[in-house]
């Protein structure tokens, strides 16, 4: 009798062993600012075994992941990659936007002070952020067991993706010369931030987010996260989330091609060889899991497709807007009639129109029909009249997908293929982004690790697939504001499978 009841007792306290939920013990979200889809083969040939390879290699690969809203901009993605949502519901539509009629940046937060220096830089938070990311939901999953930390040059791409229960975030503040953070974490940088600082900071006002260096800083500050914090070193699952800044920089100045965009790419290769061995060595291979996106393409430089007669071209549209002005002074009868022109969207004088004896109607149709003009402007449209326009569907739902009643102004217009808000010169050898157009909109989403196979597929997926797709691999709920559908059923298992 005692050795049966020792024998219910041992397995009565396996059962809950047994009924574990099995996941891996990190997950790593590498964000890589402006990566083009096509950038994983174009250098194909040059990258190491180990870097970005392993992703096409040894992973799964989702070879048609767009972006489905407009404006394709660095806020807008790196926050619908981790809430698995559009800007409609994010709330996030651009870098800068306006919030009760005042021009406001996407995580200023007066509210809160900087940690590690005594700048404005600092004042960062996501409160402008209206939905929950994968770090959230993990959190909730776990009981706050997890630890989920950002780590970028920038303190949109670190802050966003980390969330509103996030341990810390980390972005570069230049008038310091290394990493900070905000109140809203933490009060004072931990010690080993402030050893590591000492080793990777550069004088005050340097700016690294423009150099191949910065991409370096970005993986060391990533690499002593993981050591110092212990990521990944028991059972309960860790999120750290990377975005390297650099690659965004470099190809607004210097395009997307030349030894700029080259160099900063090996070195991101390189980095991430180096940061996979780390992982393998302190986490252990099959026990981590790691996806690669972007959030959002761009496009080639105009000058450079000119000289292969593709038709292409600057808008210069902060030279248009003064033109357009005068025009609709003389129609309408006053003025100044637009606030402003924002990643082509259009934000009207709502105080001078309460003024007039014009309503809002009558004036976005007269500053639509004067943007229509412009020969390289196909279509400029109300918001609220979108889906009755004459604007392509798949367009008109990215349009939708990417407005905010409150925060993204009165019109949106569309451009030509090929043509940019940009300079016109032929002397420019920069680039942008911000359409719907495949260049700015079609991005990598790839995963390595664990309980992935060697695979890819072809099927349409959005950038909005990717928080449920990985919320669905740890089994737990995915955002509170989440449209997108979990992908898992298509990704290659580790036997082959499916």
């Amino acid at each position: 009798m005692k050795k049966l009841l020792t024998l219910v007792s041992a397995l009565l306290l396996s059962l809950p062993q047994m009924a574990q939920v099995v996941r891996p013990r990190l997950v790593v979200g590498l964000v890589v600012d402006q990566m083009r889809w096509d950038y994983l083969y174009y250098y194909y040939d040059q990258f190491q075994k180990d870097g970005l390879r392993r992703f096409v290699d040894q992973g799964f690969s989702f070879e048609n992941t767009l972006i489905n809203y407009v404006p394709a901009v660095t806020a807008v993605g790196h926050s619908s990659i981790y809430t698995g949502s559009v800007p409609a519901f994010t709330g996030i539509v651009s870098n800068n936007f306006y919030v009760d009629g005042k021009p406001t940046y996407c995580c200023t937060d007066t509210t809160v002070q900087s940690v590690g220096s005594k700048s404005r830089e600092g004042q960062m938070s996501p409160h402008y952020l209206l939905a929950t990311g994968i770090g959230d939901v993990l959190k909730i999953a776990t009981d706050y067991k997890s630890k989920v930390i950002g780590v970028a040059l920038k303190d949109r791409a670190a802050i966003l993706p980390a969330g509103f229960g996030a341990d810390a975030a980390y972005w570069w503040d230049k008038s310091a010369g290394h990493f900070v953070s905000s109140t809203y974490y933490m009060k004072q940088l931990p010690e080993w931030v402030r050893r590591e600082n000492k080793i990777i900071g550069e004088k005050p006002g340097t700016e690294v987010k423009n150099s191949v260096a910065g991409v370096t800083k970005t993986f060391q500050m990533a690499e002593a996260a993981l050591e110092n914090e212990q990521m990944g070193q028991d059972e309960i699952t860790d999120l750290l989330a990377i975005s390297v800044s650099s690659t965004d920089a470099l190809g607004h100045t210097f395009g997307t091609r030349g030894p700029e965009n080259h160099d900063v790419y090996m070195e991101l290769d390189r980095q991430v060889s180096k940061f996979f061995k780390v992982l393998d060595e302190k986490v252990g291979r099959g026990n981590y899991l790691v996806f690669l996106s972007a959030d959002h393409g761009a496009a080639h430089n105009h000058n450079l497709l000119a000289q292969h007669n593709i038709a292409s071209g600057g808008l210069e549209m902060w030279n248009k807007i003064k033109p357009i002005e005068a025009s609709l002074e003389q129609e309408l009868g006053f003025a100044p009639v637009i606030s402003s022109e924002n990643n082509g969207k259009i934000y009207l004088n709502h105080q001078a129109i309460a003024r007039s004896r014009k309503t809002v109607e009558e004036v976005r149709a007269a500053v639509c029909r004067k943007l229509e003009e412009n020969e390289n402007i196909l279509f400029a449209v109300d918001y609220d009249k979108v889906m009755v326009s004459s604007v392509p569907q798949p367009v008109r739902e990215m349009i939708v997908n990417g407005y905010d009643k409150k925060r993204s102004g009165d019109i949106f217009y569309v451009p030509r293929a090929g043509w940019e808000n940009v300079p016109a010169g032929k002397d420019y050898k920069g680039t942008t982004h911000g359409q719907w157009n495949p260049y700015d909109t079609h991005i990598p989403f790839a995963l390595y690790g664990w309980g992935v196979g060697h695979g890819r597929s072809t099927e349409t997926v959005h950038i909005t697939d990717i928080a449920p797709t990985i919320c669905s691999m740890l089994r737990i709920q995915m955002p509170n504001s989440c449209v997108g559908q979990s992908r898992e059923g298509l990704i290659s298992k580790p036997d082959g499978n499916r």
